[in-house]
């Protein structure tokens, strides 16, 4: 997005800490489960997160820290989300296209995991994940095995989003903007995917309703979420969160612009 890749790193900082205070708005921050991460401009092996047991509501900029390869920090204070690394470490080594990932344990996300299936293209909005998510069966508990992290990240092949067994989801994207689109989305469509499975049948050419608008998803677009004015004020939540997703138009990086601005510092 920016040239130069100090000013490519602040602005995936802040979206970075944007990404956790809107989290918290949506009332997924739950304890200490959750992270975001965003792959550093230039040390393409590092990748920017929350220390661990941060209250998401609060995340700065400035209390990032950077994380290499080996799990060790190297900029920034704090302890390193264990789960974190073993997940999101695999999944950018594994996918030099993904910059922003994104994984929380929202009551949707987590209910509809049990389930340990796909999620069906019964409405126009969840064909947007037609042949672009999986469901990762093999549930352990807390992801501390490297090796479980990297067949997470198989799992997740190409795709944009991946449902794990008894556990919630998580998605990437070429931006930190888009995969928490793509997360905040997700979560607000398996409820009605889980009462359309009951008896629900899908409907014409999924591929063809995902194919309908190019931009669906595609860095470049306009804006992704409409947001609430107060997001900055980081108390405040809401019980909709699919509410604020407005549409998929025509720039997903102006997405968090304001809430950017109170974690900026």
């Amino acid at each position: 997005m920016f040239d130069d890749p100090a000013v490519e790193r602040a602005h995936r900082r802040r979206r970075v800490a944007a990404g956790y205070r809107m989290l918290a708005r949506f009332g997924l921050d739950e304890g200490i489960a959750g992270h975001i991460t965003c792959r550093d401009p230039e040390r393409t092996d590092h990748f920017w997160t929350a220390p661990f047991g941060a209250w998401f509501g609060a995340v700065r900029a400035s209390d990032l820290i950077l994380v290499n390869d080996v799990g060790e920090v190297v900029e920034g204070a704090g302890p390193l989300n264990l789960a974190a690394f073993a997940i999101h470490s695999a999944i950018h080594r594994a996918r030099p296209d993904v910059v922003g990932a994104v994984h929380a344990h929202g009551l949707n996300g987590k209910a509809f995991a049990t389930l340990g299936r796909p999620l069906a293209p019964l409405t126009q909005d969840a064909c947007a994940f037609y042949g672009s998510h999986g469901v990762f069966e093999d549930f352990t508990g807390v992801v501390l095995d490297p090796d479980e992290g990297k067949r997470i990240a198989a799992c997740l092949g190409e795709g944009k989003a991946l449902i794990l067994a008894n556990h919630g989801h998580l998605t990437v994207g070429q931006t930190v903007d888009s995969a928490l689109f793509w997360f905040l989305t997700m979560g607000a469509l398996v409820p009605g995917g889980a009462a359309g499975q009951g008896g629900g049948r899908a409907q014409g050419d999924p591929a063809g309703h995902r194919r309908a608008d190019p931009r669906a998803g595609r860095p470049g677009g306009r804006r992704l979420v409409r947001l609430p004015a107060d997001l900055a004020a980081a108390g405040g939540r809401t019980t909709r969160p699919a509410g604020l997703i407005a549409r998929v138009a025509s720039r997903p990086e102006a997405l968090l612009s304001r809430a950017a601005a109170a974690g900026s510092r």
